[in-house]
């Protein structure tokens, strides 16, 4: 054996994505396995490496130093090794674009409009994959990404600004029809993410909003998790515009006090902006979301 002191595949893979979401429960969501499944994996990396890798707090898990920047190499790894297999992928699939975009965005504004782009952009073949933050789309084999400029850019990437990003509470037409004035938010659970956690900071200082009495909150994973409980009438969430769009205009979600920009914006990366198709997509989304 080449590497004998390598640990079984799936434990680091599941003992990475539970680093990088902060939860066993985020990590066995995102890999389609038990919570009971990804603490078993990660066990099995403890005992091969003969130390503990995380701090148990309650019920949250806390990284130690070793194990964060032990991940942050994993995490390296596995990207080389996702390139690798998109490349060789490639080979047979010579027409298809790579296109990685915000999970919330794809799933909440993109899915629903893909019969539109096929329409507009006939014969185009995409492979979509749901993805945030910082990408290196060489090194991960991706030809085009949709991110919010938040986190740091890479430099010499071809960027293109599509929209400026809009926030603003948002809620069930039941729970509208009690808000009349700011103040009355404070009568309602305010609805969070982990993935933003500073939205309902950043609306109050852009609104700009005076602060107010916080009754009751909850917290959520995911954004399409705290949006899905807005519209079940859990409480109130701060709803980015691109993602509430379709809600706002059937009715499901009031969005009291309409959007302000919160300074962050959508940007449109490419790997090859020669490429015809690109161009194409990048005038798509300049337009579909502007005009959404």
């Amino acid at each position: 054996m080449m590497w004998p002191d390598l640990p079984p595949l799936g434990t680091l893979v599941a003992f990475e994505s539970a680093v990088r979401l902060g939860s066993v429960t985020a990590a066995a969501a995102e890999l389609h396995l038990t919570h009971g499944a990804v603490s078993r994996q990660i066990q099995v990396l403890e005992r091969s490496l003969g130390l503990s890798l995380f701090e148990r707090r309650n019920r949250a898990i806390v990284p130690t130093k070793d194990a964060a920047d032990y991940a942050s190499q994993i995490t390296d790894a596995l990207n080389l090794l996702s390139s690798a297999t998109r490349n060789v992928q490639r080979l047979r699939h010579t027409d298809s674009l790579i296109l990685s975009c915000e999970p919330t965005l794809l799933m909440r504004w993109l899915l629903p409009r893909l019969p539109a782009l096929y329409q507009a952009i006939p014969g185009v073949d995409l492979h979509l994959s749901g993805a945030g933050g910082k990408i290196d789309l060489a090194r991960q084999g991706v030809d085009i990404a949709v991110r919010r400029n938040d986190s740091l850019m890479p430099r010499q990437m071809d960027s293109s600004i599509l929209a400026a990003e809009r926030i603003g509470p948002v809620c069930s037409p039941d729970v509208a029809s009690k808000i009349s004035s700011i103040e009355d938010l404070r009568s309602f659970p305010l609805l969070h993410t982990a993935t933003r956690p500073e939205a309902w900071k950043n609306w109050q200082e852009n609104a700009p909003a005076p602060e107010f009495p916080v009754i009751s909150e909850t917290t959520f994973e995911h954004f399409y998790l705290s949006l899905q409980a807005a519209v079940a009438g859990v409480g109130v969430a701060i709803g980015p515009y691109f993602l509430i769009a379709d809600d706002l205009r059937d009715g499901r979600l009031v969005a009291p006090f309409g959007f302000v920009e919160d300074g962050s914006k959508y940007v449109f990366l490419s790997r090859d902006p020669s490429d015809a198709r690109v161009g194409l997509l990048r005038e798509w989304f300049v337009h579909e979301l502007r005009h959404s």
